[in-house]
C-alpha cells in the first residue's frame, strides 16, 4: 500500500477534493489529508449558471485534514495530488507545500493538479517548459510560470498529471493512477 497526499484548505472544491480521495484509496492505497493546520476544512462546491459569467460557491461537505504541512515527511509519500477551488489561492504560499511539491517533483513521484490547483505548482516552480492545462481562468498563472497551456481534459507530462476542472476528473484519475501503479 502506498501512501499518497491530498492537499485541501478552505474552499477546496469538492468534486477535487472527493474524487480523487475515493479513487486513490478503490486501489488500496492509503490518501493522507495534508492543510496548512491540522483541522477540518469547509469544502464548497462550483457551479455554472446560465445568468452568471462566472461560477458559482455554495457551501460543500468537511473534510479534516490528517496532518500539517509542516509536519509532512516527503519520503513517506508515493505521490501528491492537489485539488482546485480557491484553497490554492492561499495555501501556495506555505513554504512547507512548496517543500513538499519540489520533493515530489526532484524524485520523480506522481504529482496531480486539477482546476487552481496547478498555482501551487506554479508558484513551485515546477511546471517552467511543461505541458499543463488547468481551469482557462487559471492559464495566465501557468504561462506566465513558464508553463505550455493546452486546453484539454488531462495532459501527463512527466510525472506532472494536469486537468481543467472536476468534469475532467475521470481522465485525470485514470492518468493519475497509471503513474502511482507504475504502468
Amino acid at each position: 500500500m502506498k501512501k499518497v497526499l491530498l492537499v485541501i484548505g478552505d474552499a477546496a472544491e469538492v468534486f477535487d477534493t472527493l474524487y480523487p480521495l475515493f479513487r486513490v484509496r478503490e486501489d488500496g492505497h492509503q490518501v493522507v489529508v495534508a492543510g496548512p493546520e491540522k483541522r477540518v476544512y469547509h469544502l464548497v462546491q462550483h457551479d455554472r449558471h446560465p445568468d452568471w459569467d462566472i461560477t458559482v460557491e455554495t457551501p460543500g461537505y468537511r473534510l479534516a485534514a490528517d496532518i500539517a504541512f509542516r509536519d509532512i515527511k516527503p519520503e513517506e509519500y508515493a505521490g501528491i495530488l492537489i485539488t482546485g477551488g480557491r484553497a490554492p489561492e492561499y495555501i501556495r504560499y506555505d513554504k512547507h507545500l512548496i517543500q513538499v511539491v519540489r520533493f515530489m517533483m526532484e524524485k520523480g513521484l506522481p504529482v496531480g493538479s486539477v482546476c487552481h490547483g496547478i498555482e501551487v505548482l506554479a508558484t513551485a516552480d515546477v511546471i517552467r517548459g511543461k505541458k499543463v492545462t488547468t481551469v482557462a481562468k487559471c492559464r495566465f498563472d501557468a504561462e506566465v510560470c513558464g508553463g505550455v497551456y493546452v486546453d484539454q481534459e488531462v495532459v501527463v507530462s512527466g510525472n506532472i498529471v494536469t486537468a481543467r476542472t472536476w468534469h475532467d476528473n475521470h481522465a485525470w484519475m485514470r492518468e493519475y493512477m497509471k503513474l502511482l501503479n507504475g504502468r
